[in-house]
């Protein structure tokens, strides 16, 4: 039986101990980043939860930083370890994409190095026009 899920752009609802547990331990893209570093991206972003609706529990986190008008980078994508394998990430994505595609944003882009496939089945794709993309990296790597 599958759960019974609730979705949530509520940042006041987000376990933010947990998401910090999941992205700095799990995620190999924040490995070792900071509470307070994660906790000044949820603030600085929208944010998305999905949570077992019996339970309470949150099970899977994204967030987007965006203008909310033309341009919306999605990332920090997790699902709870524990309850992998239950298509929570398809759920959380649609979800997500439903929300921003609300705002008729010109541009949603991301950076995965292992769920192209995911992304995929949302119409995401390589961009075609890489050299028009510049990246500026900060000092600190673990920001």
């Amino acid at each position: 039986m599958a759960r019974e899920l609730d979705f949530s752009t509520d940042p006041e609802r987000l376990d933010r101990e947990v998401v910090h547990r999941w992205l700095s331990e799990h995620a190999y893209w924040a490995l070792g980043r900071s509470r307070a570093t994660q906790d000044a991206a949820i603030d600085g972003s929208m944010n998305f939860g999905v949570y077992d609706r019996v339970t309470g529990a949150q099970l899977a986190y994204a967030r987007v930083v965006t203008d909310r008008v033309t341009f919306g980078w999605l990332c920090d994508v997790i699902v709870d370890p524990a309850a992998r394998g239950e298509r929570l990430g398809v759920s959380l994505v649609e979800y997500v994409l439903g929300e921003l595609d609300a705002l008729h944003l010109k541009r949603v882009v991301l950076i995965t190095g292992d769920a192209h496939g995911l992304y995929e089945k949302f119409d995401f794709a390589a961009l075609e026009r890489t050299d028009d993309w510049l990246a500026r990296v900060g000092p600190d790597p673990n920001v």
